[in-house]
């Protein structure tokens, strides 16, 4: 099949994209909604886990200081869960409805990037849960005690601990999607490897900028999301290398034969 019976099999009208689009939809809500009431039944054993961290700083209380905080942190913790359980029929929901407009060229091309997305974004979520998290905790907590004859005593809220959590994780996650995002970029032609190169000092004092504005304010913590987006940026330039090693391998291949 040439590229003009590639275009000609890719085309659909307005109306059947439409159709195509909110069965989709439809089957991404089925999903979530399907994730979020298992979620939400086991709600309470996501939460013991999410709050182990807060366990081993020695801190054994959290409170909640309105009625219906306690309700409520239940319900994100079942949708942030959902969200997490859902995402790979998503991702595919997504893939089929795109793929049928792309070259298979550019299928081969965009689908290593669809799945290296969930596994990028767990390892950054592993790393801030497993050690950004506690080294923010014992940080934090080490300011109780007495300070000028008055005894202080850390009682987090339940949502305030919630919200801090998933600010790491997320933060986390979404960092260590830097080498795909890089890479589709020069998969688009929006930059280039020399590009990348050339700015790697100021790449060097973005990421600490963005570690500092998404950690609390101990060095550790800065250090553990700073270093990964920094050795990731590396990653995109050597995996932006290999890929374009790969096209001029076989844009010769193509003249050859031509």
């Amino acid at each position: 099949m040439d590229i003009e019976d590639e275009v000609d099999a890719s085309r659909a009208p307005l109306l059947d994209h439409l159709i195509e689009l909110r069965r989709r939809l439809l089957y991404c809500i089925a999903a979530l909604v399907v994730a979020f009431g298992l979620s939400y039944w086991f709600a309470e054993d996501i939460f013991a886990f999410l709050v182990q961290p807060l366990l081993s700083a020695g801190q054994k209380t959290v409170i909640y200081t309105q009625i219906f905080e306690a309700f409520f942190v239940k319900v994100k913790v079942a949708f942030f869960a959902a969200m997490m359980i859902a995402f790979p029929v998503i991702a595919n929901q997504l893939w089929q409805f795109v793929a049928p407009g792309l070259y298979r060229k550019e299928k081969r091309a965009l689908l290593p990037f669809i799945l290296a997305t969930p596994i990028l974004f767990i390892g950054g979520a592993a790393l801030a849960y497993y050690m950004a998290i506690p080294m923010a905790l014992h940080f934090l907590l080490s300011f109780q005690g007495n300070v000028g004859g008055v005894h202080q005593e850390a009682l987090p809220a339940i949502g305030n601990y919630l919200s801090f959590v998933m600010q790491f994780l997320f933060a986390f996650g979404i960092a260590f999607l830097l080498p795909v995002l890089l890479m589709l970029l020069e998969r688009a032609g929006i930059i280039t490897r020399k590009q990348l190169i050339g700015a790697r000092r100021y790449a060097i004092v973005g990421a600490t900028a963005i570690a500092a504005v998404l950690t609390p304010p101990d060095l550790m913590s800065q250090v553990l999301l700073a270093v990964p987006l920094i050795l990731l940026y590396e990653v995109a330039i050597i995996g932006i290398w290999f890929t374009e090693r790969k096209r001029l391998k076989v844009a010769g291949t193509d003249i050859v034969e031509a």
